[in-house]
């Protein structure tokens, strides 16, 4: 006889037999541990669970910080909004002062020309 056969195996070589063997209990695990009995699992599997759990901790963070900025960054522009609006209702303000100012220094030119006519007939009746 062959060592490498069982007469109850068919014909199978013995490190197929094991690695049938290792395929079904790795399928017992899956299916039958429930969510709560993780001890059963190796503790590279452990640690490799933290790892990811530091690299979701690390995506929320991120997150975190992107929703901060974006808040920043909307206060700022609600801020340049504003003082662009005041600035606007100023220059409206001053321009409307302007027009105000030249007609009345239109007035006060049309004053100061019929006083200056009004005093020169005065002076070409005196003489």
């Amino acid at each position: 006889m062959n060592p490498s056969q069982d007469t109850g195996s068919g014909g199978i070589p013995e490190d197929r037999k094991l690695y049938v063997v290792d395929s079904i209990n790795d399928l017992n695990k899956l299916n039958l541990c429930p969510a709560g009995s993780q001890h059963l699992f190796p503790l590279e599997e452990k640690i490799l669970d933290i790892g990811t759990n530091s690299g979701n901790g690390n995506h929320s963070l991120f997150l975190v910080g992107l929703i901060i900025v974006l808040i920043v960054s909307l206060a700022l522009v609600s801020f340049v909004i504003f003082l662009i609006v005041q600035t606007g209702n100023k220059m409206e303000d001053v321009s409307r002062r302007l027009a105000a100012e030249g007609r009345d220094i239109d007035d006060l030119k049309k004053i100061n020309s019929i006083i200056v006519k009004r005093l020169n007939q005065l002076d070409s009746e005196q003489n």
